[in-house]
């Protein structure tokens, strides 16, 4: 069962700004990851739904934050389906994120009150996320879809839309900068983030600097908007 509202989880993305993505099919250099990015600052962390047994990973990774990372908000992305989405509801998300906007998944997570975050690419998308009960979307693939130009000219028409780009958002100051200035309600940031040399080298300290470095950008950059 989720610890977390959706309210409170869109609060605390909002407030963070950051959610760091990964995925690993090994538990322990998931439970590294997660670590680093908590002492980095991040308070919210999606772990993506990519390999096989992958629900097995995030059920020790449920209990390890649950025990060791106080207030760390642990969810699922990359879900398309109500089956596989009730399955992660089951070992504990709090929320749910998806490419795609499926409607049957935005029920089983209204049912539980569980935040659900869909992909979406048009004013019409997110119009119907929206009208399916979703308080953040996603937009995806972010740089694809239209970069931060888009995300401004969707405000204009919807300035209530929470909006959260994954895919073409880099922890630079400058780009962090274009997003927010753009009217996002946070990002989502994967391997430029969490690249496959820290994760090689196992350097989990370089993790928790650039996600440390990334939180501080946001800050400076929130305070001149």
């Amino acid at each position: 069962m989720a610890q977390y509202s959706r309210i409170a989880v869109a609060e605390q993305m909002k407030a963070t700004g950051i959610v760091p993505v990964f995925y690993h099919a090994d538990a322990q250099t998931c439970k590294d990851i997660l670590k680093a990015c908590y002492d980095g600052g991040a308070r919210i962390f999606e772990f993506t739904n990519r390999g096989d047994f992958a629900h097995e990973v995030f059920a020790e990774l449920v209990k390890y934050a649950t025990k060791e990372l106080p207030g760390m908000m642990l969810g699922v992305g990359s879900v398309i389906d109500a089956g596989t989405t009730a399955l992660y509801l089951q070992l504990g998300a709090n929320f749910i994120v998806s490419p795609l906007i499926n409607a049957e998944m935005a029920k089983t997570c209204n049912r539980r009150k569980v935040a659900w975050m869909p992909g979406c690419g048009s004013v019409t998308e997110i119009n119907y996320a929206e009208e399916l009960g979703a308080e953040v979307v996603k937009i995806f693939p972010g740089s694809q879809v239209g970069g931060p130009s888009f995300v401004k000219a969707v405000k204009g028409p919807l300035p209530w839309s929470s909006i959260m780009p994954t895919g073409g958002v880099s922890p630079t100051k400058e780009n962090l900068k274009e997003w927010f200035s753009a009217g996002v309600h946070c990002v989502g940031i994967g391997s430029k983030l969490i690249s496959k040399e820290m994760i090689k080298n196992k350097d989990f300290e370089a993790v928790k600097d650039k996600v440390k470095s990334a939180l501080q950008y946001i800050a400076e950059i929130k305070k001149t908007n």
